[in-house]
């Protein structure tokens, strides 16, 4: 990425600009230099560097507060300290100021222009992610729009049809060719679920679940997601168990969602426990947190697995219960999560079980003052069922 790479030199020493323009320039580097900060980062704004060396001593703006307006107006530009008063703070400090690099004076030549090679090669790397997720982005926006009218319109006509065909030819057919029709209602209305899951999953913004926050009773938010379970936990013959305190503290949230997250753990533990099993739900409090926990004596997950779960299309192996989903479950339930400022943890052994920890900050007293009386007849709309 050398040739036409822009590099801009800040620094308020002439000696060291003229020697940095100098080495640079017979590497066919674009070079601009700047005698103090203010200048620098005017000069940056026309120039539109991609690596910017940086002086930590000079008058009026310092390298540290160059270094902070320069990640401020582009993150992707790659800034590099140089200065003659190297300690092990100012170097940590310039770091968590966004600086990739420290350079000592005096240097040498080559040491220069190994430090820029590698801070282009950085810079090309940090650009390629960049497009990399808005290349992710557009993908995301248009799967959604395949699957929805692609898949999910013509799916919805054959069950329509399916349906009236069922009903008109009900006094003819054979007991053998209804139960087929119904099977093949019951894998279209599976389908159409799926494909409800993965829209909600790519194309759902949860970043707009935080306009309808209300105090919410986590209590009552369990409660419902147990219900929910129950039934496909009394089909397996597994038991649900609950362990919570007297009271449990509200959070600042929405019910729909967070239940939603709670259903498709729940969901989880039963699906991949043995028939007879049980699986517990505690919750408690700790340091303004409350943490809600789902236990169960399952299959467990192989430590390889661990770090992928909560990834979209993420689907472990199905163990000896033989079930797998859509491999989207947990991963709406970590963006859920997430979204109310919470964190979602799975511990788990092969063959012993799994824990999953879902951390929900407990409601302040600035959150309370936000909430007005007109708020709380807010419709909620929870993103739907679990995977």
């Amino acid at each position: 990425m050398s040739a036409g790479a822009r590099v801009l030199i800040i620094d308020d020493e002439e000696i060291v600009l003229d020697v940095c323009r100098e080495i640079l320039e017979g590497d066919n580097y674009t070079v601009a230099t700047a005698p103090d900060g203010a200048q620098g980062l005017s000069l940056a704004e026309e120039f539109g560097p991609d690596v910017v060396f940086v002086d930590l001593k000079m008058p009026g703006l310092s390298g540290f507060e160059v270094l902070e307006r320069l990640r401020t107006r582009d993150p992707s530009i790659v800034p590099i300290v140089i200065t003659g008063y190297a300690t092990l703070a100012s170097a940590v400090e310039a770091m968590q100021k966004g600086a990739y690099d420290f350079v000592p004076k005096p240097f040498t030549p080559e040491e220069f222009r190994l430090i820029t090679r590698r801070a282009l090669e950085k810079r090309r790397l940090v650009r390629e992610t960049i497009a990399l997720r808005r290349e992710q982005e557009m993908l995301r926006e248009n799967f959604a729009a395949i699957v929805a009218h692609e898949l999910k319109a013509p799916l919805a006509a054959v069950q329509q049809n399916l349906l009236l065909l069922t009903v008109e030819l009900a006094d003819r057919l054979t007991d053998a060719q209804k139960e087929r029709l119904a099977r093949l209602r019951s894998r279209l209305d599976d389908l159409l679920k799926m494909i409800d899951t993965w829209l909600r999953a790519i194309s759902a913004d949860l970043g707009k679940i935080r306009e309808r926050f209300l105090p919410t009773d986590v209590a009552g938010v369990i409660a419902k997601a147990v219900e929910t379970v129950q039934p496909y936990a009394a089909r397996k013959d597994i038991e649900i168990t609950q362990a919570l305190p007297p009271s449990l503290p509200a959070v600042h949230g929405d019910e729909g969602t967070l239940g939603e997250a709670l259903t498709n753990v729940l969901s989880n533990a039963v699906k991949y426990s043995s028939a007879g099993g049980r699986v517990g739900v505690s919750a408690r409090v700790d340091d303004e947190r409350i943490l809600i926990a789902v236990t169960d004596a399952g299959v467990g997950i192989a430590p390889d697995e661990l770090p992928y779960i909560f990834g979209d299309f993420y689907r472990g192996r199905a163990g000896v219960t033989g079930e797998a989903g859509a491999g989207l479950g947990l991963a709406v339930t970590r963006r859920i999560v997430e979204a109310h400022g919470g964190t979602i943890t799975a511990e788990s052994m092969p063959g012993k079980g799994s824990t999953f920890v879902i951390t929900l900050p407990v409601r302040r007293a600035a959150e309370a003052a936000r909430d007005r009386p007109e708020a709380q007849n807010r419709p909620v709309a929870p993103l739907g069922g679990a995977v």
